[in-house]
């Protein structure tokens, strides 16, 4: 599973998820990628379960990645334990996905083979998500 090796501090705050990503929210490495729709925490365990799927369907040909990773830890108190006495002990980690964000890319394979993998990793995240194919990069005109 993902997490950080270590932190500067084991609990955090909660936080807001508003607006649309900045950051991540093009296709860099790969061909293909999966686009967030909506705002969510995605867990480790959810990252991991869509790796699988895709790897499992291209049968290890290509190559995927992963752009998100799960800094933040989410604390949960155990059973009928009183009100009270502090925040409890960091219970899994997730990542703080907004819209536009490409969370997964693959590299390697046909535009039907990363269509399949990513709808079938799309299907293991609580968001919606979106194909997305690698841009064409832009001539820069220096000259006039």
């Amino acid at each position: 599973m993902l997490m950080p090796k270590r932190v500067k501090h084991r609990r955090v705050h909660r936080g807001r998820m508003k607006g649309k990503a900045t950051k991540g929210n093009t296709v860099t490495y790969g061909d293909f990628g999966l686009v967030a729709e909506e705002c969510g925490w995605i867990t480790a365990n959810q990252i991991e379960a869509a790796r699988i799927a895709m790897t499992r369907y291209t049968k290890r040909g290509g190559k995927v990645y992963i752009k998100i990773f799960p800094h933040k830890s989410v604390t949960k108190k155990p059973a009928e334990v009183r009100m009270g006495s502090g925040k409890g002990a960091p219970e899994y980690w997730v990542a703080v996905v907004k819209p536009g964000r490409v969370m997964f890319e693959i590299g390697g394979v046909t535009e039907e083979q990363a269509r399949e993998a990513m709808r079938l990793a799309g299907h293991k995240l609580p968001i919606k998500t979106e194909f997305v194919k690698k841009e064409p990069e832009k001539a820069e005109g220096g000259e006039a």
